[in-house]
């Protein structure tokens, strides 16, 4: 299976130009695709509403979309569907396979006065059909002010993990009356889980340290068998190398593909594509065998 996860800039590329068709060539092939940073209606990318046009351009797969920012501002008017013109920004799943159960975090917020900004970040959550069963994947945005405010999303992130199979799918149980099965039941929850995104954290940081686990001079990593490994790092690159964008002008790795402890072996390789043009973040590619 061929995963990727970009943080496109909301189509935005190296060269300042909107191009989402672009985009869309630089994660062709993929058999699914996490995105951070699509947005709808938002007047610096020409009103698109993009989360559409890009599933126009992956007419094979399946796709969800969860906005972090959602607003109605004033002026906008009503339109013809009196739904209105919301500004949202937020993460994309696509997916060969069906998406069978979707579910829409938003991860904890601190506010600023400014500078710098601060947005609602999320976690977008999907059950997809992998041979021979189940797996949960999510396409995550944490927030880049800073270490402080985004451990409470790590933390926030990591519990939607842990009691997922706990919650269970949107709807469950025996018994139930026969107009909430007459269109089929979800799947139960499974247990792995891949996440995928911009995480804005770099490795030797606290938030990648309580995501993977402490690092222990007797013998390395302490990989807990619920929590998570870096994919990066399994398949065998050194943790400070690959860098996916940059911080104040420095090459950083923010970018990551973390899999559940129980899939570490089935990693295969997983790479960056630093010729991709398209965004100020680069794709991360995987490859797993699922």
């Amino acid at each position: 299976m061929r995963i990727v996860t970009y943080n496109i800039q909301y189509g935005r590329g190296r060269d300042g130009r909107f191009d989402l068709d672009r985009v869309a060539r630089e994660v062709a092939g993929a058999d699914l695709i996490a995105l951070q940073e699509v947005e709808r209606f938002w007047t610096r990318s020409g009103g698109a509403d993009q989360p559409r046009l890009l599933a126009r351009c992956f007419p094979e797969h399946y796709w969800a979309y969860g906005p972090g920012v959602d607003l109605y501002l004033a002026g906008e008017g009503r339109g013809e569907d009196g739904a209105g013109r919301r500004r949202q920004f937020g993460n994309m799943l696509l997916s060969r396979a069906p998406l069978l159960a979707v579910r829409h975090h938003l991860l904890p917020k601190y506010a600023s006065l400014g500078p710098p900004m601060s947005l609602q970040r999320s976690a977008l959550e999907a059950v997809v059909e992998v041979r021979g069963g189940h797996l949960r994947v999510y396409s995550v945005h944490l927030t880049h002010l800073s270490a402080v405010t985004r451990l409470p999303q790590v933390e926030a992130l990591l519990g939607i993990h842990a009691s997922a199979v706990r919650e269970g799918p949107p709807i469950c149980g025996v018994g139930l009356r026969e107009e909430w099965t007459l269109d089929g039941m979800p799947p139960p929850t499974p247990r792995g889980a891949i996440l995928l995104g911009d995480f804005n954290m770099q490795p030797d940081s606290t938030e990648y340290e309580r995501i993977v686990g402490p690092w222990s001079p007797y013998g390395g990593r302490i990989t807990n068998p619920e929590g998570f490994v870096d994919a990066w790092v399994e398949a065998g690159n050194a943790i400070d190398a690959g860098p996916t964008a940059q911080v104040q002008g420095s090459p950083a790795r923010l970018d990551y593909c973390f899999v559940s402890a129980g899939l570490k072996d089935r990693v295969r390789t997983v790479r960056v594509d630093a010729a991709a043009v398209g965004s100020d973040h680069q794709p991360v590619w995987m490859e797993i065998d699922l």
